[in-house]
């Protein structure tokens, strides 16, 4: 017995190696296969990076070449960000692909077309052989093909000067996205209706290979063609109470659109049975149940908002739209991106924490914004998903599977880490003058260092403090900040959960902060796996994602700088009544300004605000001015804004306020309470000239 001992250690030794080995092997199959993907992934190197001209639009404007700055990124990386899925299915490919236009049989997405929505046309190439626009993409989400948005879409910007298009990667859009969603949907209604146009419509699907029979195509383009309508009528203005906020080119109310469609798909079928009770008249009620009680009573719980309307009219569908959803009413300029991995908070109000995890759920929750498939289900028992989660250890449990691709997300952000502001071009712009701007340097510490940090702009340490600044300080729109803070929704299926919002727990009840209500939903979905991989690939991917997150993220949790109102447990969200000064590198690319972009140059920013008893022969801020044009204005620093018929915007309306931040002006104390006096003219053009060169 004694003797066998060595001869069965020896053979348990080689046993271990014999795994050992496998399991590096496995490794370094998979790194390999990592690596050669990704290698494969970035192969499209176009050197204009897909960039199309056009030779004058509706504004217009014109530019016969297009060419890109140093900003840390080469061709195949702009490339990548460009058409990387991210999880988003607004409608399926094909549909894309051949819908005409309302009035004409002109493709909806024509490069004319996509460019008067101000987004930004590409030529084909490699990673985009359909030719789609910047941050538009094909996308997969159980076996089919769906046409979907990404980052960049909202991200990337041009300005033309002097017959030059100058790409910008990571600057704020200049799209009119609302304008956009609503011209698609009449667009598919249009083909529904007109004979002549579905016929075409259908062949042309059909061509493309994705469909087998006509009949399903129709199917597909009644859903979603109803789909995209209830989009764009459930984030509109509904009452004299919330003026009509249009939000015009370079805008979006994208949280509030977020909190939308996280509320339509955590509707649970009992409080639906509760709000269409509360809504309509019984014998309304009592006719509309007998085809929506089956859609509740059902097993398939999921998009039963969506799957009810059919049996509503359109005024009960506004009626209880006015139920469930909140206004998105209050635009704002899209962020720009360079930095933004090094913040420690981020958003306009700062609501967000960059530390750690966070940036994996401000991801997530951006894709639900922009059309991820929510697949969002209460289920019996629990898994290990929903314990992650949160949810506890009860009977039942939310399976929050959807389309988000968590893995595609963590790698934009990592590949933003080497994004860099751009410098103005001065071999395309004009000059800076050296001397006006050393003058300008010294305005710039005086005027605005103490919010507006400077930062190596190159530098991979750097780290960007964000100063807050209370809105009753300075007095810039509320209505961002307002609605983060007071908008409420019904908690459906998220009801009796707990989220801890900093200072504590809140128990959402039948009610809850729509805030809290998405905190729950990002923080579930990232904890979901796709279970289209098989088990052990899926968690093993998933634990990947968030070490990677977690341990590659150098932004640690720190307390907020400045002037704002601290949380407390008897009012957990009073500190994102504020908004946040970042550093200004790179502002000269990012009209127009303030953060609902309401000043639409840089030297406008530092004049007052016109109020009453002020004389009528000084410079103001201008009340209404034209957005839409590319055409940049190198004297005053932003985008031409008259002369043209583009979208008016009008400043008196809530949400469209251009007041305050009025420090230049003499008419707004700095931190330390000083008043500073008013810039002359001549200082205006120094300070310009030193935010030109950041």
């Amino acid at each position: 017995m004694g003797s066998r001992q060595p001869e069965i250690a020896k053979r348990g030794l080689r046993w271990a190696a014999m795994f050992l080995l496998t399991l590096l092997v496995v490794a370094a199959i998979w790194t390999s296969i990592g690596v050669f993907s990704q290698m494969y992934e970035f192969r499209d190197d176009d050197p204009d990076r897909g960039a199309a001209t056009i030779e004058i639009n509706k504004f217009g404007d014109s530019f016969s070449k297009t060419t890109y700055l140093a900003q840390g990124w080469s061709e195949s990386d702009s490339l990548w960000f460009y058409n990387t899925t991210q999880g988003s299915n607004l409608l399926p490919y094909d549909f894309f692909l051949v819908l005409e236009q309302v009035d004409s049989q002109v493709l909806f997405r024509s490069n004319e077309s996509i460019n008067r929505y101000g987004y930004l046309p590409q030529n084909p190439t490699i990673s985009n052989p359909d030719g789609l626009p910047v941050g538009m993409v094909r996308d997969e989400y159980r076996g089919k093909q769906f046409m979907g948005f990404t980052c960049a879409a909202c991200h990337t910007t041009q300005i033309n000067y002097a017959g030059v298009g100058i790409r910008v990667d990571g600057g704020p859009a200049n799209s009119d996205m609302e304008t956009f969603m609503v011209d698609l949907a009449k667009a598919m209604h249009v083909t529904l209706e007109n004979s002549e146009k579905r016929n075409r419509f259908v062949a042309n699907v059909l061509k493309q290979g994705s469909y087998d029979d006509a009949k399903d195509v129709l199917i597909d383009l009644k859903k979603y063609a109803q789909r995209i309508k209830t989009y764009t009528i459930v984030n509109s203005p509904r009452d004299t109470k919330r003026p009509l906020t249009h939000y015009g080119y370079a805008r979006l109310d994208a949280f509030g659109r977020i909190y939308n469609r996280v509320l339509e798909h955590i509707m649970s079928a009992q409080q639906l049975r509760e709000l269409l009770a509360e809504t309509l008249s019984p014998e309304a009620l009592a006719e509309i149940m007998k085809g929506v009680e089956p859609v509740l009573s059902s097993n398939d719980r999921d998009h039963i908002i969506e799957r009810i309307q059919e049996h509503l009219t359109d005024k009960q569908i506004i009626e209880l739209r006015n139920k469930i959803y909140n206004p998105a009413d209050a635009p704002v300029s899209y962020p720009f991106l360079w930095d933004i991995p090094q913040h420690d908070y981020v958003q306009w109000n700062g609501r967000v924490n960059n530390s750690g995890i966070g940036p994996m759920a401000r991801n997530a929750g951006q894709v639900i914004g922009v059309f991820a498939t929510l697949d969002w289900q209460e289920k019996d028992g629990i898994t290990l998903s929903s314990v992650l989660g949160g949810q506890g250890f009860g009977n039942k449990h939310i399976d929050f599977q959807s389309s988000i691709d968590i893995r595609n997300l963590r790698r934009v952000e990592k590949q933003l880490r080497k994004l860099t502001s751009p410098l103005w071009p001065q071999h395309i712009l004009p000059k800076i003058d050296k001397t006006r701007q050393a003058n300008g340097a010294k305005l710039f510490t005086r005027y605005c260092s103490s919010c507006h940090d400077k930062i190596d702009r190159t530098s991979s340490g750097r780290r960007v403090v964000t100063q807050m600044i209370a809105v009753s300080s300075i007095k810039t729109d509320s209505k961002m900040a307002a609605n983060s803070t007071q908008f409420n929704g019904y908690s459906g299926i998220l009801r009796n959960q707990y989220v801890s919002v900093g200072v504590g727990d809140i128990l959402l009840q039948r009610q809850a902060p729509a805030v809290t209500l998405l905190t729950s939903a990002t923080r579930n979905v990232v904890t979901t796996p796709d279970k289209d991989k098989w088990f052990i690939q899926r968690w093993s991917e998933r634990l990947l994602d968030f070490a990677h997150t977690f341990f590659d993220n150098e932004v640690q949790p720190s307390l907020k700088r400045g002037d704002y109102t601290p949380d407390t447990t008897a009012n957990p969200f009073a500190s994102i009544m504020a908004y946040k000064a970042r550093p200004l590198n790179g502002i000269w690319a990012t009209a127009p300004y303030l953060h609902n972009g309401s000043v639409p140059t840089l030297y406008d920013l530092l004049l007052p605000k016109k109020q009453a008893g002020d004389p009528a022969d000084g410079e103001y801020r201008p009340d209404e001015f034209m957005v839409g044009s590319r055409e940049f204005d190198p004297v005053k620093v932003g985008l031409k804004l008259a002369g043209y018929d583009g979208f008016l915007f009008r400043t008196s309306i809530w949400g469209n306020y251009n007041s305050g931040h009025e420090y230049a002006s003499g008419r707004a104390p700095q931190p330390d309470g000083t008043v500073l006096p008013a810039l002359t003219k001549d200082q205006r053009i120094d300070l310009l000239e030193y935010l030109k060169s950041l």
